[in-house]
């Protein structure tokens, strides 16, 4: 039951059924191609080739595993590393499974060392020309191909430290990318192919549920979180995974910066004005703020922000962490805001 107090919704993601797999097919005529080997991909910037299916992965990223894992490869994954959060519930037992190097980051070592012939990692910082794990060279150097999703590269410089700046609005079109890249690299086209209509049908449900039309540019921040709790907070930048779920409902951001979190004070968002403040839910406690009831607790409490709309109104939405980055969970992201929307009466 959704309140005013906040929302907090997760959708389960499961494993394709043979039947999904039918209903995703209905509209294509054609069964996909197989892939022919050798496959060449261009992938941020690299000329990846592939003789064969990868026999054995590492993960690096929970985004990128919870990917692997919906498209049914988690026989594949000899280790995962970087978590937020826990996996999506329909894998909690699979995930039991695989070996996890670390909740971090993982050394070069421990990744070479389960003898993968496939990394693949969700952020460029991970492995890159910077990699803190290990750069591509490194890995390519031992006959290790690795993979790096396109949403963190496409439009996107991530040589400043940080987060990384995204010059071009974040879509979706880029975990689909990735879907069907992974998809053809593992030969599973069909499967990739179930997984994008899928996930498209749930955005399209979810626009559908509060016309988006309405929505009247409705001001929203996302508040990911803080380094000190009264202090300047991580908020969604104008071409981040947040910033796609506002434009794909017709609500609007206020942050205007290309940083993809960028610390913004509370005296700036106050003067937005925001309708509706999505809080961040995760497990992890690097941060003072990274606990959302602590983040309420602020809100409701300090002389500045205790007179924002959406807190004397107590429109909170709280969304994984996950969903707010670009990942497969943005569609939840989407459909987590518009019930909260929906509950609040901001839709009409």
């Amino acid at each position: 039951m959704f309140t005013n107090r906040n929302i907090h919704h997760s959708r389960v993601l499961a494993p394709l059924s043979a039947a999904a797999f039918a209903i995703a097919g209905f509209a294509t005529p054609a069964a996909a191609a197989s892939t022919a080997y050798p496959l060449m991909i261009t992938n941020c910037g690299q000329t990846v080739s592939f003789d064969k299916a990868p026999q054995k992965v590492v993960s690096i990223g929970q985004g990128m595993t919870e990917i692997l894992f919906s498209l049914g490869l988690a026989d594949k994954i000899a280790g995962t590393a970087v978590w937020v959060g826990p996996v999506l519930p329909a894998f909690a037992e699979t995930n039991k499974t695989i070996k996890r190097l670390a909740d971090n980051d993982p050394s070069f070592e421990s990744v070479v060392g389960v003898e993968p012939d496939l990394v693949a990692a969700e952020f460029e910082w991970h492995v890159g020309a910077q990699g803190s794990v290990g750069k591509r060279e490194q890995f390519s150097g031992l006959g290790i191909n690795t993979y790096v999703s396109p949403a963190d590269c496409v439009a996107k410089l991530n040589t400043d430290g940080g987060d990384g700046v995204r010059k071009e609005l974040f879509t979706m079109d880029l975990i689909y990318q990735e879907i069907g890249e992974l998809a053809q690299i593992f030969d599973i086209q069909d499967r990739g192919d179930a997984l994008i209509a899928d996930l498209k049908k749930r955005e399209a449900d979810a626009v559908a549920s509060v016309g988006a039309s309405k929505l009247g540019a409705l001001p929203v921040v996302f508040w990911f979180s803080s380094k000190e709790v009264q202090g300047d907070a991580f908020i969604a930048g104008k071409n981040s995974a947040p910033a796609y779920i506002l434009k794909t409902l017709g609500a609007k951001n206020v942050v205007t910066t290309e940083e993809e979190w960028p610390l913004v004070g509370w005296e700036t968002i106050a003067e937005a004005n925001p309708s509706v403040i999505v809080i961040a839910t995760m497990d992890r406690r690097r941060y003072a703020a990274d606990d959302p009831a602590v983040k309420i607790d602020f809100l409701e409490n300090d002389p500045v922000t205790s007179q924002l709309d959406a807190v004397k109104n107590k429109r909170f939405v709280e969304m994984d962490a996950q969903s707010m980055n670009p990942t497969i969970r943005t569609i939840d992201g989407i459909e987590i805001l518009a019930k909260g929307i929906k509950s609040f009466g901001l839709s009409q």
